[in-house]
């Protein structure tokens, strides 16, 4: 069964860094959304030991092959460092590319990999708190911990003890490769006319500004910024950041903007479906403005203050990453 990689993360997680000296908690649905200040300090920063020292890895890249020796002891949380990179570091909360293994230590089997990604890169959103639900690998806490406190170009070997009787100890190999912007870098393309005006501060945040004019029957998207990168397939897991007004007065119910701007990450199955519209065949890089009527967003209904329902939506979405959830075989 594949989802196996997604039992032994979530479970070994929070027992890691129990091991560690960090306790984890409960995030929201946004995951990887950092409280103000918390992405300025590592999760656990752990150090190497004889288990993590007596891990190999030869190769580099895509051809990597990391082997763990019969009888290493793996009965704590280590992190060696293979080789240290020349970048910024890596901190709780960043956006990165990277490449990775899970291995399981006691039958060297490789449970999971980055290969799904184009070149066998994925995008991680390196959470703060491990999720209560994870759809994907590379949302739990363990890869946050793996590559913290050091520089992108890094790789290393995190030991992950076996965190359930009858549970094998792993092994997670993780290689940084890039720092990912926070808004989005394609190339701006003309207003379309009806559609919300749309003007940007210094930042990077949008200014939304309603027509005058009725809300549209049926959802529209127009691209305000082209971008160039992956295409957000369906069901991908997407890093934004996002704001959303109400059109019948323009005000704001939810920005990550208004949380430090800090990206937000969801599958795209997990959200209403104008939202899903919005995001799937769009290109990283790019910013999208989105107008739902009720029926694609929150129902049909009379409007009051309590929640959305009867409410047209207008949301502006900078893409910033995309990755494919690893699928049962």
């Amino acid at each position: 069964m594949r989802k196996r990689p997604l039992i032994v993360l979530s479970t070994v997680a929070a027992a890691t860094l129990l091991l560690a000296g960090c306790s984890g908690g409960s995030t929201p649905e946004s995951t990887a959304t950092p409280d103000a200040g918390a992405e300025s300090s590592c999760l656990a920063d752990i150090a190497s030991g004889a288990g993590s020292d007596a891990v190999t890895v030869e190769g580099s890249g895509a051809d990597v092959k990391v082997s763990v020796p019969e009888g290493a002891d793996l009965a704590e949380a280590e992190r060696s460092v293979v080789v240290e990179g020349d970048g910024d570091d890596v901190m709780p909360g960043d956006l990165v590319s990277l490449r990775y293994q899970l291995i399981d230590a006691t039958t060297n089997e490789v449970l999971s990999t980055s290969e799904r990604g184009p070149d066998g890169v994925l995008s991680a959103l390196l959470a703060v708190q491990q999720p209560q639900q994870i759809v994907d690998p590379t949302q739990s806490t363990v890869f946050t911990v793996a590559a913290e406190c050091l520089p992108i170009g890094s790789s290393v070997v995190l030991t992950l003890p076996s965190a359930q009787e009858g549970m094998n100890p792993s092994v997670l190999y993780v290689e940084t490769i890039e720092q990912l912007p926070t808004t989005a870098t394609g190339s701006e393309v003309d207003a379309t006319d009806g559609m919300p005006v749309v003007e940007l501060d210094d930042a990077g945040s949008p200014t939304i500004t309603i027509p005058d004019s009725d809300a549209p029957a049926e959802t529209e998207v127009a691209v305000l910024k082209q971008g160039d990168g992956a295409v957000v397939g369906a069901g991908d897991l997407v890093t934004v950041q996002y704001r959303g007004v109400k059109w019948s007065d323009g005000s704001e119910f939810d920005s990550s903007w208004s949380r430090d701007a800090a990206p937000s990450q969801f599958p795209t199955s997990g959200v209403v479906p104008g939202f899903k519209m919005a995001l799937e065949g769009q290109k990283v890089g790019s910013q999208v403005v989105v107008a739902m009527p009720p029926k694609d967003g929150y129902g049909e209904g009379e409007i009051n203050d309590a929640d959305l329902t009867g409410e047209t939506l207008v949301f502006v979405v900078d893409i910033l990453a995309t990755t494919p959830v690893e699928q049962a075989p």
